[in-house]
Parts: structure tokens; sequence; C-alpha cells
């Protein structure tokens, strides 16, 4: 069994699972590998990347404690390494799950779970999604974008070697979009040579130019953002335990704090991680604001 800051030895999953996956197609649903599996789903058609590789993201070794550790005792873990989601563990030292912020706030607190009593086990993801060390950064990013989730194991020669966070990913596509800007800059300058040929009295040419101009240099998050989103607003006053039950119903990990309509805050499951159940606080009795 390994010891509570995580095992003696990698994290393993079986490699001839992995070897396979090189030499054959990956169906929609994903390969299971290992003795607990995990799902590689196959990267969308036609989606294509850069070349860094999530191997060149300066990854941080995850965070690892057996499946039969207490929920407070893994929150008490993930708080003191300031991070929002561990890995777990079988007998055998097999990745058998994971553990977020999200899962903290959703499937303990909202449901009133003991933390003191109950393990991991009981509310863990399953089955994580994973990538490969060799896996595209940007892939990785659209992996978790897609699955709608925000940490992916690491893999390589067989081994879990990290978490990645999808933060990473974010920052590498943030310095592609910077670099591709650059080049940008003489798309416009061609752009405002077409305008100055074409002159200001061809209406359809120049209205073709603007939009053109406004879909690559100045897009908004208008474009981004649904009509239909819903933002999850709580009061200083409601209790942590309300705010989780809320968090599960609007399907959301973080919600706006509001006094009279002004905003005055943010509160997120990763504050009920770190700020209420690892300071071993009551979440019917703490308040948004405390």
């Amino acid at each position: 069994m390994a010891n509570q800051g995580g095992p003696r030895r990698s994290l393993s999953i079986t490699t001839s699972s992995l070897q396979r996956k090189r030499s054959m197609d990956i169906s929609e649903r994903g390969l299971d590998v290992g003795r607990r599996s995990l799902s590689i789903s196959r990267s969308p058609r036609g989606f294509t990347g850069g070349e860094r590789t999530v191997k060149r993201l300066r990854l941080s070794k995850a965070l690892t404690v057996p499946a039969t550790t207490t929920i407070y005792e893994a929150c008490k873990r993930m708080a003191s390494r300031k991070v929002a989601a561990l890995l777990l563990t079988d007998s055998n030292e097999m990745l058998c799950g994971i553990l977020t912020d999200k899962d903290i706030a959703t499937r303990v607190i909202s449901q009133e779970v003991n933390v003191e009593e109950t393990p991991v086990s009981k509310v863990m993801t399953r089955n994580p999604v994973f990538v490969l060390s060799e896996t595209l950064a940007v892939e990785a990013l659209q992996k978790m974008v897609l699955g709608k989730f925000r940490h992916l194991p690491v893999v390589e020669n067989g081994e879990v070697i990290a978490l990645l966070d999808i933060a990473k990913c974010l920052y590498d596509a943030i310095a592609r979009m910077e670099r591709a800007a650059e080049k940008g800059k003489a798309i416009a300058a061609a752009v405002e040579g077409v305008e100055k040929s074409w002159g200001t009295n061809t209406s359809v040419p120049n209205t073709f130019i603007e939009t053109l101009r406004d879909r690559m240099f100045k897009p908004s998050l208008s474009t981004i953002i649904p009509d239909d989103t819903k933002v999850l607003k709580v009061s200083p006053t409601d209790t942590v335990l309300t705010v989780a039950k809320k968090m599960v119903e609007f399907q959301s990990s973080c919600a706006v704090v509001m006094i009279e309509d002004k905003l005055r805050g943010i509160f997120t499951s990763k504050d009920i991680l770190m700020r209420v159940v690892a300071e071993n606080l009551s979440p019917s009795e703490t308040t948004v604001e405390q």
C-alpha cells in the first residue's frame, strides 16, 4: 500500500495497451488501459495543433494518496500542497481515480457527506481520461475543453508522471496566439492596403473588410459566451452548504457574490476545498463572507 504522501514507486498502467494504442485506431469511447482502466479519447477529427508537447509544459509531480484515505485527510493534503486535484491508488498502487475541488463541492458538501469518515473512493471520479507525454499541448487543451474537466494525468512509458492542469495549456495557447498576432500584423497591413485600393465609395468590399477586421483583430467575449449562459449569484450571508447545492443546480464550480446588484467577489469550489473543508469548518454554519 502506498504511503499517504504518495506511492513508493511510480503509478503504472499496462504498457502493452499503450503500444496497441499507437498501432491501432482508438474507438470514440476510448481505450481501457490497466487494471483500473483509464480512457484515452481520440483527438477530434480535423483538429491540428502546434509543436509544443505536454512534456514541455513544466509539469508538476502529481499528489497521490490511497483510495482508502478519508476525504478530510485528502483535502488537508491538497491544501498543504496548494493543488486542486489529486490521484488515487488502489492496493496494488495502480491509478484508480482522481479527486478534484469540484468533486468536493458537488459530491461531498452539497450531499452533506461526512468528510471525516468517508473514504475518497466513494466520491472520486473513476477511470479518468489521460494523455501521453508526447501529446501536443493544444490537443490536451481541446480534450479538457470538450470533456469539461480541468485536470489530466500524464503518462510516459506506461507510468503516470504528472497531473496536467488546464492552466498550463491555456498559458501555452495564449503564447501561441501572441505569436500569431505578430504574424497578423502583416495581414492587417494587407487589409489596410486593400481598403485604400478599393476606396471609400465601394460599400460591399468595405463591409467585407470591416467584418474581416472585426473577426480577426477585435474579437469580443460575446463570441465565446452563449446567449443562454446562467450566472450563479449568491449573497455573502448564504451558507457554504447553500452555495454548494446551487453549484450542483447550475452545474457550475463558481459563484459571483452580490450585494444589491453590485459585484463584491467570487466564491469557487477551490475556496470550499481550501478554506472550509481543509480548515474543518461546518458548511452549514459557515457563510460565504467568512
